[in-house]
């Protein structure tokens, strides 16, 4: 077989080598040394769930010389190059959030980063808020407030407890025969999720960081795996930040589900809906219409540049 051009799907990544799955055989490969540099964005031009080109040398290595196109992605801001962006995943049905309200407490500001990068690429999300066995009587009620706002705009929400088993039928007829790419912050319970759906894999998890009230990075390369029960999971590492200035500025209104139906009343056809005059969204804010939360998500991506407004406004 050394020599023969071959196609298969990426289904775990290390940023040096990729398992490719052709067939039911895996093959370790790496890039084509010609490949990271033809006009890529990204700083990890193939991702789990692409779909690549490649060839197996003498040595039984193989070498990805072409990505398929892709029906999606979703992606974030690159930490190291600012300019940059970095594949999460590709060519996936779907995304879930894992959150959790405690132990560690997800920024909400980071579920509506990650929801706008959902929207810009046109993948439906869903909520998973997880360790419902940890809330107290005030994360209970914040859960009750966050679900009716997200379930307002079109976001599935799932409150489930992985340690007591509940509610976890309601993730699986979500994630049946579907491939869903899944992310969060250190600690919410990814991998565990994933075991408890599919005991096999038995995937490392670790305990939260007594000092810091946050996650230990388990998960360390992407990886995709068969569920038990139909379809497929691509665990994630554990994302500390969820950039989106990949994204115009124009453009972050657009991925706000209950913001752009109102764009085209603004007075203005480039309102960016921060102090302008006759701004539909800004009306529909200061009604309740738009939810406090979701509007200062909306103007923190929108001045993330701009410290100085930044403190101003939420100092």
């Amino acid at each position: 077989m050394s020599g023969d051009k071959l196609t298969g799907k990426v289904v775990k990544s290390t940023g040096s080598w990729y398992n490719v799955l052709c067939g039911d055989s895996f093959y370790k490969c790496i890039i084509r040394g010609k490949l990271r540099t033809e006009g890529f964005k990204s700083t990890n031009p193939v991702a789990v769930g692409d779909n690549v080109n490649f060839f197996i040398q003498d040595n039984n290595m193989g070498v990805i010389t072409g990505i398929v196109e892709r029906k999606n992605c979703i992606v974030r801001q690159s930490t190291n190059l600012s300019k940059k962006m970095h594949l999460i995943a590709c060519n996936v049905d779907q995304a879930a959030i894992i959150v959790s309200l405690n132990s560690p407490a997800t920024p909400i500001e980071f579920i509506d980063r990650f929801l706008v990068s959902s929207e810009a690429y046109q993948i439906p999300a869903i909520i998973i808020f997880n360790k419902l066995d940890l809330y107290t009587e005030e994360n209970i009620a914040q859960l009750q407030e966050l679900v009716e706002i997200y379930e307002n705009i079109g976001y599935k929400c799932i409150p489930i407890s992985v340690k007591d088993n509940l509610n976890i039928k309601a993730v699986k007829n979500s994630l049946l025969d579907k491939t869903t790419v899944v992310a969060g912050n250190s600690g919410v319970g990814k991998s565990s999720l994933i075991n408890l759906m599919s005991p096999d894999y038995n995937l490392k998890v670790s305990d939260i960081s007594e000092k810091y009230k946050t996650g230990k990075h388990t998960t360390t390369f992407a990886e995709m795996f068969e569920l038990e029960f139909g379809g497929f999971v691509v665990d994630t590492p554990g994302i500390r930040a969820f950039g989106v200035s990949f994204l115009e500025k124009e453009d972050i209104a657009h991925n706000f589900p209950e913001m752009f139906g109102l764009l085209d009343k603004c007075k203005y056809y480039n309102c960016k809906h921060i102090d302008e005059p006759d701004c539909a969204v800004k009306d529909a804010f200061e009604n309740g219409e738009i939810a406090y939360s979701r509007y200062r998500s909306y103007l923190n991506i929108m001045l993330e540049d701009d410290e100085k407004h930044r403190k101003d406004i939420y100092s």
